[in-house]
């Protein structure tokens, strides 16, 4: 059924995120409508209020659009086929991740270079800390620059999304839909990323990643990025089955200045490299019996860097 006048006119209100006006003053607006709409008597016909201008109509349309996620269209799904073949699985240059931390030096500010230099040495006597326990994440950016687990990419309108093997946790989606950042973004593991490609190279801007992420350049090197992290990526095929990501860091608190560098990346066709089901909590328990007869998992001793005591 139709709307009239004082329905169109709130729901135009809603979708440009205007309905500010007290109960009061719509009740007034709605009761004002009827009796502005009725020939008042030896009152001529142009008296009668004509609908809301088509501009305004238009723009409340346009907002309304802009607060929703269209449904994608055949063209849509039809573009995709046009973006370079990302397909199949893929995994980490191993060699060149340690050949860079020397060939891409990371500029560490004085007092991070000398927590560096203690990690170092930690590492070099055999008892490294540990960066990554517990389960959390690896995070941005270290996912993207030294795990060693496979990942794969998923392409859907208005959207790049990367599965990372190991854990349910390893998923980054960059928006590739024209959005921006939000003004004030919720700080995540992995940060808000928006997306878009220059030609066959997909340049990724990330921001509100949390500041106890690291930057590692391994396992047990690396420290927080403390804050107003920024990366920039450009990921894009070199050759058919090589893939690089060429990052810029921008870390102010523990940088001095952005760093730059690569990561390699090689695709694996083989049925065998097929992501599997990884959960890192799983680790964390035994399987057992109940008193009931019931497969269950029980808590399992763990070192204190989170590393699961098989029991003697």
């Amino acid at each position: 059924m139709p709307l009239d006048r004082s329905a169109a006119l709130t729901v135009a209100m809603l979708a440009m995120g205007l309905f500010c006006q007290s109960t009061a003053a719509l009740a007034a607006e709605a009761a004002a409508v009827p009796a502005a709409n009725a020939p008042a008597a030896n009152a001529p016909a142009a008296a009668v209020p004509s609908a809301p201008s088509a501009p305004s109509a238009a723009r409340a349309s346009a907002a309304a659009a802009a607060a929703l996620n269209p449904p994608p269209q055949a063209k849509d799904w039809a573009d995709l086929a046009k973006l370079p073949d990302w397909s199949g699985v893929w995994t980490y240059s191993i060699t060149d991740q340690e050949r860079r931390i020397k060939a891409d030096p990371v500029p560490w500010k004085p007092a991070a270079a000398a927590q560096i230099r203690k990690l170092d040495a930690a590492e070099e006597a055999g008892n490294p800390k540990g960066l990554f326990v517990n389960c959390l994440p690896e995070a941005m950016p270290s996912w993207m620059l030294i795990t060693h687990n496979a990942l794969e990419f998923l392409f859907t309108p208005g959207r790049v999304t990367i599965l990372g093997e190991s854990d349910g946790n390893r998923l980054r989606r960059i928006y590739t839909d024209g959005r921006g950042h939000p003004p004030d973004p919720d700080p995540t593991f992995h940060g808000h990323s928006i997306g878009h490609w220059e030609g066959d190279t997909l340049v990724v801007d990330t921001i509100g990643i949390l500041p106890q992420t690291y930057i590692a350049v391994s396992e047990a090197v690396g420290l927080p990025n403390n804050g107003d992290m920024h990366i920039v990526e450009r990921i894009h095929l070199v050759s058919k089955d090589i893939l690089h990501d060429d990052l810029e860091i921008t870390a102010p608190h523990v940088l001095t200045r952005p760093w730059k560098t690569t990561r390699i990346f090689f695709r694996q066709r083989a049925r065998k490299y097929d992501i599997v089901e990884g959960v890192c909590l799983q680790g964390s328990f035994a399987e057992s019996t109940d008193a009931d007869g019931n497969s269950v998992y029980v808590p399992a001793p763990q070192t204190d860097a989170g590393n699961y005591v098989p029991p003697r």
